[in-house]
């Protein structure tokens, strides 16, 4: 009988054979993907954005926010550093608090990882397909590729459902709640955002990336996300939409559509930016408007801008012989109106919402309150963290938290 099978070889999972290694135990890992950390290695586009410095509460989501100041309660960025440096794995800190592996390789994390696996003597079995876990006789049985085994401990580190070409899957959910876990329902975050936009305007601007603040108004307040936009055949994306990808989720629960209003000239006030195409204008000028126009802003958004309000075929002479003309052209500038009614789905989620229940999870040790010698780790729990490393965060710390009660 092994003392400890986690299912999963991801971040948590990792991390939690390590430190229950060290401390002598036997421990066996089962990933159902056919090599290790396959979600390690595509974050941060392949370098690991492998934590922040700066994991406040604020930056986090559950149904249970106590649980998440429990869980983070002496465990701070400078553990996580000194974890990574056992290991022999040195991290740099950039912008934003994000903090990489110096050699900006997603494949330094895994492999160093694997390495103090191999060091301890865990065993790691990949295209491990676990059918069926259960508890009695003060042992768990599990039941993977026709084998079946035992085990004092088990551990469910299998991840959620985004990234399914990742390896994403629900088996930790489902497994949880054979042992009579409450599940809280899921949906994607950190992901791109569908428009019924007119399918013209779409296609027109489809591959024209722009720095924008982006703003949510909800009944409960503004949302503002900076970063880029990119506009997309289906809707938008880049980092200001993953960033407010998750309050737009929240608002299409109860409507079929929202308006998210980008200003595509952030740096701008509306009077700079007024005064400082009314001064380009020349009176006599026959070129057209949208020729102008790209003096300004990138050529795809300029007819999306000028056809609503009906001025595509005005010159620059008529705009300067009629500046009140130029007002909603400003206007339209500082609040492009875009209309959202969905998401990308999974497939293109960094992270999934919703998961096990934290209330019944003790946050200090991560058992089970429903079942004695279960442990739950990472993504499979009802915790979610913005981009930047959060994510992360919060599987290295359940790692450790969970191989300390081992």
């Amino acid at each position: 009988m092994t003392d400890v099978v986690i299912i999963g070889a991801g971040a948590s999972g990792l991390v939690t054979a390590i430190v229950a290694g060290r401390r002598g135990k036997k421990v066996l890992i089962l990933e159902k993907n056919n090599k290790v950390g396959k979600k390690l290695l595509a974050t941060g586009n392949g370098k690991c954005n492998i934590g922040n410095q700066r994991p406040t509460l604020e930056r986090f989501y559950s149904h249970n926010p106590k649980f998440i100041a429990q869980v983070f309660e002496g465990y701070g960025y400078q553990d996580i550093k000194q974890f990574f440096k056992s290991i022999g794995l040195e991290l740099i800190e950039a912008k934003e608090g994000k903090v990489f592996p110096m050699s900006l390789q997603a494949s330094s994390v895994v492999e160093l990882l694997i390495s103090e696996c191999e060091q301890l003597g865990i065993k790691i079995i990949c295209d491990a397909k676990v059918k069926k876990v259960s508890f009695r006789d003060n042992s768990f049985s599990l039941e993977y590729n026709d084998i079946n085994m035992k085990s004092k401990k088990l551990v469910l580190a299998t991840g959620h459902c985004s990234a399914p070409q990742l390896g994403g899957v629900m088996d930790g959910i489902g497994f949880a709640r054979s042992f009579g876990h409450n599940i809280i329902k899921d949906f994607p975050t950190l992901v791109q955002l569908t428009s019924p936009f007119k399918e013209q305007y779409l296609s027109r601007m489809a591959g024209v990336k722009v720095e924008s603040r982006v703003t949510l108004n909800t009944k409960s307040g503004t949302i503002q996300k900076q970063g880029d936009v990119l506009f997309t055949n289906y809707g938008l994306s880049g980092l200001a939409i993953l960033d407010i990808s998750r309050k737009v989720m929240e608002e299409l629960k109860s409507t079929p559509e929202v308006t998210l209003e980008i200003d595509l000239m952030p740096k701008m006030s509306i009077e700079q930016l007024h005064s400082m195409m009314k001064k380009s204008l020349l009176k006599k000028s026959l070129k057209p408007l949208e020729i102008w126009m790209q003096g300004f802003i990138n050529k795809k958004l300029i007819l999306p801008i000028l056809e609503p309000l009906k001025l595509e075929d005005e010159t620059i002479g008529s705009i300067a012989s009629n500046l009140e003309k130029l007002e909603p052209i400003v206007s339209k500038i500082k609040c492009f109106s875009f209309k959202i009614n969905g998401n990308k789905g999974y497939k293109g989620a960094e992270v999934a919402t919703g998961g096990i229940d934290t209330k019944e999870v003790e946050a200090h040790s991560m058992e089970s309150k429903k079942q004695k010698g279960l442990y739950l780790v990472g993504e499979v729990l009802d915790v979610d963290g913005d981009r930047g490393g959060f994510n992360l965060h919060l599987a290295w710390v359940c790692g450790l938290r969970a191989g300390e009660a081992l």
